[in-house]
């Protein structure tokens, strides 16, 4: 039986069982990177001694109660992961190895999963493409297309069936983005649900799953924030507080055994007020027409479902769009401090030098992000329950050395084809983005659903709705 290409739940419930080892399970997932990566591009390393540390897993007398048991899963290379090199994308980075995990890798790896790789990301994680000095992630759907960005490796890894789930992050739309460029789920969760990564750019920055199925993102993002009860909000988006930040793992306590079970057929029956809105972007940025019939399409996937949905007709406001370009520019500054600039990317030393010019001229967004943060994106959203936008305004661009071009074409290009998720970085709302359709050019098409502050479980709920109505696909080659 192959287990390359199983969801994250079926593997950790067999090994569990003991209907398969651990290091089976790696050994498989390492020859399906072996077989594929060479036309994707996703990981940067890959690590062999994860066979070694599936070994070591299985003995763990603790087996039976993990519930992310002998997954493998990818991490995007600017989260650390003890004993190797975290360079971010870029070779101005420092090639010392970390003393220790990330929190979020911590909490996967006693959740039972395996590292098996760290993947690649545009230099620094500034751009929404996906090449670096380590090579070009490549669309798994059409490799002439980028994988997107920056979480470009991790969603390449899992669209293309080399990992169940990957860990990635998501500044202004770096989860989002690659997601849906490759036609797999990923959530931005909101402020002090995970534990965000070291340089979070300024609060803007949420680490965050990507995964193929609903009920897989459910169980990676509820691991991530250690609150069991997230596993199975895909089953019908119950409400939760929201709750304080670092919460201590719940499998520090041996009293506390945890086992999700395999997914259900569909989700509970739930009933919320959705708002939809398919070109929310304002003057001088279109669009695509079939990204547009997406977002109707899923709203009324969602009617059929029980939930009341109404068209939202406002754009969002014209001053968000330059408060947000700003934003983005002066965290590519801060990024490259310490740095020698000589050994960094030409985009990138453009995006930086931006970025100061604009923090010396106090034109840093500062007042804006305080705008829409304090009251502007609670107005603009109004009484909804969550709300469906496209998540890309066009195709993912080619995949090509961006990296090697100046200011003004990656802005263009980053601006024109992703400018939809940035206004939740912005606000710190949770979004999830979840595929839903095939594009004419035979590219998938994802949407984007936003929900106000604690709104995860819904969002979970409703992509598992959608998922339902519309059961993801593998890119063509694919497929196990």
């Amino acid at each position: 039986m192959l287990w390359a290409g199983r969801s994250a739940v079926e593997i950790a419930t067999a090994v569990r069982r003991g209907d398969v080892t651990a290091t089976t399970v790696v050994e498989e997932h390492l020859h399906a990177i072996s077989e594929r990566d060479s036309r994707v591009g996703a990981f940067r390393l890959v690590r062999e001694r994860a066979v070694e540390e599936a070994r070591a897993l299985q003995k763990r007398r603790d087996l039976a109660e993990l519930p992310l048991a002998g997954v493998p899963v990818a991490v995007k290379d600017n989260l650390e992961v003890a004993g190797e090199a975290t360079r971010g994308g870029s070779g101005a980075t420092a090639d010392t190895p970390a003393p220790r995990d990330h929190e979020t890798v911590a909490r996967l790896r006693a959740a039972g999963a395996v590292v098996v790789g760290l993947t690649n990301l545009p230099e620094l994680g500034l751009v929404a493409v996906g090449d670096s000095a380590y090579g070009i992630v490549r669309n798994p759907w059409n490799p002439a297309r980028t994988a997107g960005g920056s979480s470009a490796g991790s969603a390449a890894a899992v669209a293309a069936g080399m990992v169940p789930i990957a860990l990635g992050n998501d500044g202004m739309g770096s989860l989002r983005i690659p997601a849906a460029c490759c036609g797999v789920l990923a959530v931005k969760p909101g402020p002090g649900l995970v534990p965000p990564p070291t340089d979070d750019w300024d609060r803007l920055t949420e680490n965050g799953p990507l995964a193929t199925t609903a009920p897989d993102l459910a169980l990676a993002l509820s691991v991530l924030a250690a609150d069991p009860a997230l596993a199975e909000a895909w089953h019908g988006g119950r409400r939760v507080e929201p709750r304080p930040p670092m919460l201590r793992s719940v499998w520090a306590d041996d009293d506390e055994i945890w086992e999700p079970q395999p997914p259900q057929d569909s989700p509970e029956p739930f009933d919320l007020r959705i708002a939809f809105a398919p070109q929310p972007l304002p003057g001088g940025l279109s669009v695509d027409k079939e990204f547009q019939a997406a977002v109707r399409a899923a709203a009324e996937t969602l009617r059929v479902a029980g939930h009341t949905v109404v068209e939202h007709g406002a754009k969002l406001p014209t001053w968000l769009g330059p408060a947000t370009v700003a934003t983005w520019l002066t965290r590519a500054a801060a990024s490259t401090a310490g740095l020698d600039r000589g050994r960094l990317e030409r985009r990138t030393r453009a995006l930086a030098r931006a970025g100061r010019v604009l923090a010396a001229l106090k034109l840093d967004g500062v007042r804006g992000r305080e705008r829409w943060s304090g009251y502007g994106a609670d107005q603009w959203f109004g009484d909804a329950d969550a709300l469906i936008t496209p998540a890309l305004a066009s195709v993912p661009p080619k995949a090509d050395r961006w990296g090697r071009r100046g200011l003004v074409r990656n802005a263009l290009v980053n601006i024109t084809y992703a400018p939809a998720t940035g206004p939740w970085n912005m606000c710190g709302w949770p979004a999830i983005a979840v595929p839903l359709a095939t594009h004419s050019s035979a590219l998938p098409i994802g949407v984007q659903i936003v929900a106000p502050p604690g709104g995860e479980p819904h969002l979970l709920g409703l992509a598992a709705q959608l998922q339902a109505a519309h059961p993801p696909i593998r890119p063509p080659g694919y497929t196990f």
